[in-house]
This record gives C-alpha cells, sequence and structure tokens, in this order.
C-alpha cells in the first residue's frame, strides 16, 4: 500500500475536499441533518473550528482551523466517516477489497488535504467554498444554495448577499 504523506502543522488550518464512493450520489444532501449531528459530536470529542464549509449532494469542501498544539485531523476525518456511515442503512454494493476490510461503501477512502499558507491562500480556498454549487450547475446564485456557511459570513459582514458573479471569481476578490 502507498505511503501517503499529509502535512502536520500544530493549530494548522487546512482545506479538505471529501467525496462519497458513489459520485452519482445525493446521499450528504439528502442525509443532511445526519452529516451536522455527527460533525456536532466530533467537534465535542475533538474540537476544531470550521472556517467555511460546503456540502454538495457527492461531496463536501471546508476549511477547519485545530486548536493551538494539535494537528490530528486524520482522526476527526475518521471519526466523522465512520459516526455518519453508521447512520445510513446498509443498502451500497460492495468491492470484495471493502468486504474482506469490512468497510462500507460509502465514502471514498482517501480526501484531498491542503495546508493553508497564507491570507491570500484561505481567501481564494474560502471564494473557492462558496462557489462550488454555482460552478457544479447546482445553483446560478452562491446565496441559494443552503448547504454552505456562505450565509454566515454574509451575516458578520465577510460576503454581501450578492457574491458570487463571475467578475468577483475571475478577479478572485470578495465584493
Amino acid at each position: 500500500m502507498s505511503e501517503y504523506r499529509r502535512n502536520h502543522v500544530l493549530g494548522g488550518t487546512y482545506f479538505f475536499a471529501v467525496n462519497l464512493l458513489d459520485r452519482r450520489s445525493c446521499l450528504l444532501t439528502e442525509c443532511i441533518e445526519s452529516l451536522r449531528e455527527v460533525v456536532r459530536k466530533v467537534r465535542q470529542a475533538k474540537p476544531f473550528h470550521i472556517d467555511a464549509w460546503v456540502v454538495l449532494p457527492n461531496h463536501m469542501h471546508c476549511i477547519w482551523t485545530l486548536p493551538e498544539g494539535d494537528s490530528d485531523y486524520p482522526a476527526r476525518w475518521k471519526a466523522i466517516k465512520i459516526a455518519f456511515a453508521k447512520t445510513i442503512p446498509r443498502s451500497e454494493l460492495l468491492s470484495d477489497t471493502r468486504l474482506n476490510r469490512g468497510e462500507r461503501g460509502i465514502w471514498q477512502r482517501r480526501y484531498w488535504e491542503h495546508t493553508i499558507r497564507d491570507e491570500r491562500d484561505y481567501a481564494a480556498h474560502i471564494d473557492y467554498i462558496h462557489f462550488n454549487p454555482v460552478k457544479h450547475g447546482h445553483v446560478a446564485r452562491v446565496a441559494d444554495w443552503p448547504y454552505s456557511s456562505f450565509h454566515r459570513l454574509v451575516e458578520i459582514g465577510i460576503y454581501t448577499p450578492d457574491w458570487g458573479g463571475d467578475a468577483d471569481i475571475e478577479a478572485g476578490e470578495r465584493s
């Protein structure tokens, strides 16, 4: 098995992309309340700050900042994936490998992680997260997607409610 190297920065800020195994599935939005509850419970056990998050039908993107002295995001993702899978009735088709390992066929095994380097990198990833439902054709305007931290960031004045036009993304800036 390949050794995956992940960057671990104590108290770091990370961007994640996490996918369902079946990219045609709508499980994440269909079971959004289960996902939210699982994340709440994991955060109680292993705290982290949610800087941004968007949940699409078959994948999600988020930025977390871990507590000072902590870099263990893999344990948090493992806990989220396992707990969420336990809320879903067993109906998925399983490969022989997954059967032999006792795995569910809900999540892709891996996830994409990127350590945020600076404020510009942070802002670019926050914008990417919030524009993702438009990029994938789920809505015409960022504000129309309900499963996004965009709405919270509008409330605190980071974004304007009409943010997310093509000019904003191309310019790489918030209005």
